[in-house]
């Protein structure tokens, strides 16, 4: 048996720690190229990046005109990724995402089937407005969220790598809309809040954008850089501390649960499943990494616990007519739990 030099565990925490600190000043970087264009949204930034960095998607929910699609545009020129745009309306089809097969006829007079690639086949797809299709066509992407593949024709057809889906709503206009369905919801990492700008804000947005040079930004990464990021985020520790605050937190928002806190037993109809740890175990880290750390703190928990849980749950019917927000239900379990694991 060969013995195992003590100082290897050394040499690769070591190594570990220089490759984590290299790879967030590289994001820094990224982070300032996309600020200059989508400026005074740090949080939503960080969210968005997140969620990239744990391969996941993401759910903007905002109203028109708060940058979501250059936000997404922009996201595309900084992390070096073939993106794609699909406008969702009611009458686009699946094929209008997918792709079809159709039927050409060669010089000699033979007939074979060329397989046209929809807007799907891309490394970042911004899918505008989602909620405005209709649920078949919604459905359309579930296979491509979750297997980054879909079957047409009966034939399975890889996607970009990596893959990932930006999506966007808006959260007042209901008329001529189609709610997404919870599987399809649990399949978005975190949900992003898009919200008004403040005054000092918008004052840098009138300057930035009504002028005639409009900021450039550069390419960071690219989609090999991205990929072997992502796989650095999942090699980053995490303290047992942490575990037990994400284990607490999405435990005590399921109503069923012997562990489900007293206000999320009378009024949360259903709760989060085990995606929704998985999105925390990956978005703490992400978290921690982006904000220039070793390793995730209980405050990442905090910080994380509604973009990951909210659009995971849904109020009963009687917490709905009494007014109550799922909001400050989430807020005050993640107080609880995050308050338990941080004294063990």
């Amino acid at each position: 048996m060969t013995a195992t030099p003590q100082g290897d565990g050394a040499t690769a925490g070591a190594a570990l720690v220089e490759e984590i600190e290299a790879l967030a000043e590289r994001l820094a970087e990224a982070r300032g190229s996309i600020d200059r264009r989508f400026i005074g949204q740090d949080r939503v930034v960080e969210l968005v990046l997140t969620a990239m960095l744990c391969g996941g998607h993401g759910l903007l929910v905002g109203l028109p005109g708060l940058g979501k699609t250059m936000l997404v545009d922009t996201l595309s020129t900084v992390m070096g990724l073939k993106g794609s745009r699909i406008q969702f309306t009611p009458d686009l089809m699946p094929a209008d995402i997918l792709g079809s097969e159709v039927l050409e006829t060669a010089a000699d007079g033979s007939r074979s089937f060329r397989f046209i690639e929809g807007p799907v086949f891309c490394q970042l797809l911004m899918a505008d407005e989602i909620n405005r299709a209709s649920p078949r066509t919604q459905s359309a992407l579930l296979q491509a969220m979750q297997e980054k593949e879909v079957t047409v024709g009966g034939v399975h057809r890889a996607l970009g790598r990596p893959f990932h889906v930006l999506a966007t709503q808006n959260p007042i206009e209901q008329e001529g809309t189609y709610p997404l369905p919870e599987a399809q919801l649990d399949r978005f990492l975190v949900q992003i809040d898009v919200d008004y700008p403040d005054r000092g804000t918008e004052r840098d947005i009138l300057l930035a954008t009504t002028g005639i040079e409009e900021a450039r930004v550069s390419e960071v990464f690219t989609a090999d850089s991205l990929i072997a990021a992502q796989q650095t985020v999942r090699r980053m520790p995490v303290g047992e501390g942490v575990v037990e605050a994400i284990l607490d937190l999405v435990r005590a928002c399921r109503p069923g649960e012997p562990e489900a806190a007293e206000r999320v037993r009378a009024s949360v109809a259903w709760g989060p499943g085990p995606r929704a740890a998985q999105a925390l175990m990956l978005g703490v880290r992400a978290r921690a990494l982006l904000n220039g750390r070793l390793a995730p703190g209980i405050e990442d928990v905090a910080a994380l616990a509604r973009p990951v849980l909210i659009h995971r749950m849904a109020l009963s019917f009687a917490a709905r007519a009494r007014g109550e927000s799922l909001s400050e239900i989430i807020s005050g379990v993640t107080e609880q739990a995050t308050r338990v694991g941080a004294a063990a």
